[in-house]
This record gives structure tokens, C-alpha cells and sequence, in this order.
């Protein structure tokens, strides 16, 4: 089932979400609901609060980016097969150099903004049948995991633009919580009266 994105403006995405466990009751159909919602709405990496879900599970298939240009065969091969859910992630490291990449968000459509982050990461994390694992990422994989992490943590990659370009987006994002923006998939807006799809 296509679940609503939650759109900017709602608590729901400014708050650091909560542990899960096995007994979380309809996990998977979570899951599977989030996928179908991340597919739907064209993305490479969808977080539980960005569907109104407070809890620390995000998905990441950074397959469509293997389409670009500028990026080597052994980049697009990891590309085009990273897939995966993360469940109680917990970033162990960023290490590397800083870059800067042009970034968006499902919750924030129709606005794109250069982000700096480290270009390598150590990730704590369990899977959808909470085997534990450790591992390390690289390059646009990192990238992805680092912004999906944020949303887990109550920060959206707005967040980390700079004193200027907030002040230059924030008549922007006033109208996306009011639901004045044009998207092809479906969103809740907080501050609309009735829901809009």
C-alpha cells in the first residue's frame, strides 16, 4: 500500500525516532509499505518518519542513480545492486572528505540544495530480520545512508545549508506545509485543513 509523504512542517520529521524491535507490531508490512511508497514516489532512500512513523527503520536502493553519467562501470555495478533496509542504525564514524552534492528530499519536493558531507561512513545497523551488522560505505551509498540517518535523528538535509540559503528558502518551505507545491505522489500536509492527495 502507497503510503502519504509526510511533507516539511510536521513535527514528525524534527523529532530523533525511537528503537524497534521484533515484536513492533506489522513490521513488515511496514517494510513493504515503504517500499511501494519509495518506488512510487521515485526515490533512492525513504525514512519511517516520512510516513508519519517515528521509528528507526530507513530503506535505501540507490539503483536509479546507476543510470547517470560521470560515474565508472564498478560504480554503477554497486549502484544499481544496493538495496537495503536499516533498522536501529547508529553511524559509528564519517571519516574522508568533505563534498558537496546536489540534494532533495521526498518530504521537501521541488527544492535542491548543495550539502557537504564526509565521504565515508561506519554503520551500526540491523536488518529486517535483525541480524546485526557492521559495515562501511562509500562515495553516493554513504551519502544516501548519511541523509536517510538524519531523518531517524529529526534532521532534514535543510538543516545543513547554510544561515543564508534558509532565510532564501523559507518562504518555500511555508508553502509546502501548506500543501502549495506540485508533486506526483501522494502527501500530507500539516498545515492544510483537510488531507491532500
Amino acid at each position: 500500500m502507497i503510503l502519504p509523504i509526510v511533507a516539511y512542517g510536521d513535527p514528525v520529521l524534527k523529532k530523533r525516532a525511537s528503537e524497534i524491535s521484533k515484536e513492533t507490531p506489522r513490521l513488515k508490512e511496514t517494510i513493504a509499505n515503504m517500499y511501494e511508497s519509495m518506488y512510487g514516489a521515485h526515490g533512492v532512500g525513504l525514512a519511517a518518519p516520512q510516513v508519519g512513523l517515528s521509528i528507526r527503520l530507513f530503506l535505501v536502493d540507490t539503483s536509479p542513480f546507476a543510470e547517470d553519467e560521470g560515474y565508472s562501470l564498478e560504480e554503477q555495478k554497486q549502484l544499481k545492486s544496493f538495496k537495503r533496509t536499516f533498522i536501529n542504525a547508529k553511524i559509528i564514524e564519517e571519516f574522508g572528505e568533505e563534498w558537496s552534492f546536489n540534494e532533495g528530499c521526498l518530504s521537501i519536493p521541488n527544492v535542491r540544495e548543495e550539502v557537504l558531507r564526509r565521504s565515508e561512513i561506519r554503520i551500526e545497523y540491523q536488518d529486517e530480520n535483525f541480524k546485526k551488522h557492521i559495515e562501511s560505505f562509500d562515495g553516493l551509498i554513504a551519502r544516501v545512508i548519511q541523509h536517510e540517518y538524519d531523518h531517524i535523528e529529526g534532521v532534514l538535509f535543510t538543516d545543513k545549508v547554510s544561515s543564508l540559503k534558509k532565510r532564501l528558502l523559507k518562504g518555500k518551505l511555508t508553502n509546502i506545509s501548506k500543501g502549495k507545491t506540485s508533486v506526483d505522489y501522494r502527501m500530507r500536509f500539516p498545515n492544510m485543513s483537510k488531507k491532500r492527495t
